[in-house]
């Protein structure tokens, strides 16, 4: 079987791999203040053109939002986001069981995306309201780059968001768990430099993109930074092992790798994506990264998933579903060529 269903499929890029056998049984100490986080944390704040930064290396994408979430929100506040956002979906109530609500907005454009115009309009209600004390007082705006369905906020956007946001005296936090398949991407103006700049906060992820796990947490505003080591030991998060966050993010940002590898799975994605609309089917929303949403009859989905894997969306209408494929750093070209090849010969049968 080919699995098109994530991008965590495979293991770890082999540069990863060698790294970690190669300082293997050096000595170093634990809870990532070793030379290796240390290395890392300097590549990571060049990309950011700030050296005031402070980055933390967590394990997962969950883990780092809850703790940053938790860390951010005193106890009668909320986060907003998207419908479709991440928290909202798929993290089996891990922000409301930190006590904290999510408080989502509709997309408007149904691509995955929210507005600053949504924000300022919510926020406006929450404060002329005579009642707004027995509610949860919105102080965060949370949005991924990529966002759930594969779509880009433009540098544009991201500035009229973080505008408002200050305006307004909320955080903006962005999750980055595909964010270097963002970067990765030809349509993308937006850099890690930018982020550091617009955001509050936002978090570099490795899981998706050639780590065998782990995610890099950068935190901008002074006001987040106190005491943050202590919040992530109480929520379980510090690896003692951390050294093995620094030697993937170390391995990760020298000599571009992370953008190269997360381009190569664009590029594949990109060739799935115009094979599929070649062949007249249709999409959930135009993706440029490494996620594809397209629409097809179940009856060609029935013999497709006796030789792929793919994540199931939706079902459109009483004969067609929308799937998801998934292109990762690890997809082999061939991989592609094969679906591609399979899809045409099953098209033309009809």
């Amino acid at each position: 079987m080919i699995n098109l269903s994530c991008d965590y499929c495979e293991g770890c890029h082999e540069k990863i791999l060698q790294r970690m056998v190669e300082t293997n049984m050096i000595q170093a100490p634990g809870y990532s203040l070793d030379d290796y986080c240390a290395s890392a944390t300097d590549l990571i704040r060049k990309e950011c053109r700030d050296e005031n930064v402070a980055v933390h290396y967590l394990v997962g994408g969950t883990q780092t939002n809850l703790v940053m979430i938790a860390a951010a929100l005193r106890p009668h506040q909320g986060v907003i986001g998207a419908t479709t956002c991440h928290l909202n979906v798929h993290e089996t109530g891990a922000i409301e069981g930190t006590g904290h609500k999510v408080i989502t907005v509709s997309s408007p454009n149904e691509d995955g995306k929210i507005a600053a115009a949504q924000v300022e309009e919510l926020i406006e209600l929450h404060r002329s309201d005579e009642g707004f004390v027995h509610c949860v007082q919105p102080k965060m705006v949370y949005v991924s780059q990529p966002t759930e369905l594969g779509t880009l906020y433009t540098k544009a956007e991201l500035e009229s968001l973080s505008e408002t946001c200050r305006r307004l005296g909320l955080y903006l936090y962005v999750d980055g768990a595909r964010l270097g398949y963002g970067l990765a991407c030809e349509q993308n103006d937006v850099t890690i430099a930018d982020l550091a700049h617009l955001a509050d906060a936002f978090y570099i992820g490795g899981t998706k993109i050639g780590a065998m796990f782990g995610e890099a947490l950068v935190i901008v505003n002074p006001a987040l930074k106190e005491d943050f080591r202590y919040i992530i030991k109480q929520r379980g998060a510090l690896l003692a092992k951390g050294r093995l966050l620094g030697i993937q993010f170390e391995t990760l940002f020298q000599d571009g790798l992370y953008v190269k590898i997360a381009k190569e799975a664009v590029d594949l994605a990109q060739k799935l994506q115009a094979v599929i609309e070649e062949l007249g089917f249709s999409f959930q929303v135009k993706s440029p990264t490494n996620q594809i949403f397209p629409i097809f009859p179940d009856a060609l989905l029935e013999k497709l998933s006796e030789k792929y894997i793919y994540n199931y969306q939706y079902r459109v209408d009483d004969t067609h579903s929308c799937i998801r494929l998934c292109t990762s750093w690890g997809t082999r070209p061939e991989f592609v060529d094969e679906f591609c090849e399979d899809l045409r010969r099953l098209a033309a049968r009809g």
